[in-house]
């Protein structure tokens, strides 16, 4: 499996974007890049819990008011077109690279 790299979202504290995202998006330009490794992303595929879509990637963070994620916990970002899941190691929201 290839290495795969990610950037945080501007204006987050814990939701990471793959860096080569092509589409505008509000990432750190010149912030730090992490691994999927680092992001603690698991090797093989797991099973993802799905909840209702978002319209924003800001909103994962609002959820920790009034409907706390789990780890395996999956969102799809409308506003993104890609999908994320949450990783309790890590405590944040990790984009699905390979979601179609």
């Amino acid at each position: 499996m290839r290495e795969r790299f990610y950037k945080k979202m501007a204006g987050t504290s814990a939701v990471f974007i793959p860096a080569d995202f092509n589409h505008a998006s509000p990432v750190e330009r010149d912030g730090l890049v992490w691994t999927d490794t680092e992001l603690s992303m698991p090797d093989s595929p797991q099973i993802l819990r799905w909840k209702a879509p978002l319209e924003t990637s800001l909103a994962l963070e609002g959820l920790e008011e009034y409907d706390p994620p789990s780890a395996g916990d999956a969102r799809y970002v409308v506003k993104l077109g890609i999908g994320f899941v949450y990783i309790g190691k890590i405590r944040g929201w990790v984009a699905l690279t390979d979601f179609a």
